[in-house]
């Protein structure tokens, strides 16, 4: 009897750790938008991050590469455009990885696709390194935040 009474004992204490263990809820939660941008219960999502590198192209043509970097820069807002890429931009330390995009895709090979649409890629003045990434999924509302704050088209 002893034993049964210390095991129901031990239940409730272990139950009652437990119950307190569980997160407190967000006042600010807002599960409109949390729905709306893909959030799981703590506010992340996945994605897929990739990472232009210097591919094995270089040019030397100071217009082939204007030409080619206008064809990046359109290629990059019709993806964005498309409601696939969330954000991208260059690394400013001439390093060999030159930039990120992330993509609003499940999967690596959709990724891949929509990267092989770039010319740079095409061009092999760049090379993608694609990482499924797990992150905030208040980042689905930045594009729409950035075309309030640019002033000019690229």
């Amino acid at each position: 009897m002893k034993k049964a009474l210390a095991v129901i004992v031990f239940i409730g204490i272990a139950a009652l750790g437990m119950a307190q263990e569980k997160r407190a809820v967000n006042p600010e939660y807002d599960a409109r938008l949390a729905a709306k941008v893909g959030a799981d219960e703590i506010g992340m999502r996945n994605y897929v991050m990739a990472f232009l590198k210097s591919g094995p192209v270089k040019l030397t043509d100071s217009t082939e590469r204007a030409n080619l970097m206008s064809a990046h820069l359109k290629n990059i807002g019709r993806m964005a455009d498309e409601g696939k890429l969330i954000l991208a931009g260059p690394f400013t330390d001439n390093g060999t990885i030159r930039g990120i995009y992330l993509f609003n895709v499940a999967t690596l090979d959709e990724a891949k696709a929509l990267t092989e649409t770039d010319p740079a890629i095409q061009r092999e003045t760049l090379v993608m390194e694609l990482h499924h990434w797990y992150g905030s999924a208040a980042l689905m509302e930045l594009p729409a935040i950035h075309q309030k704050v640019r002033e000019k088209d690229l």
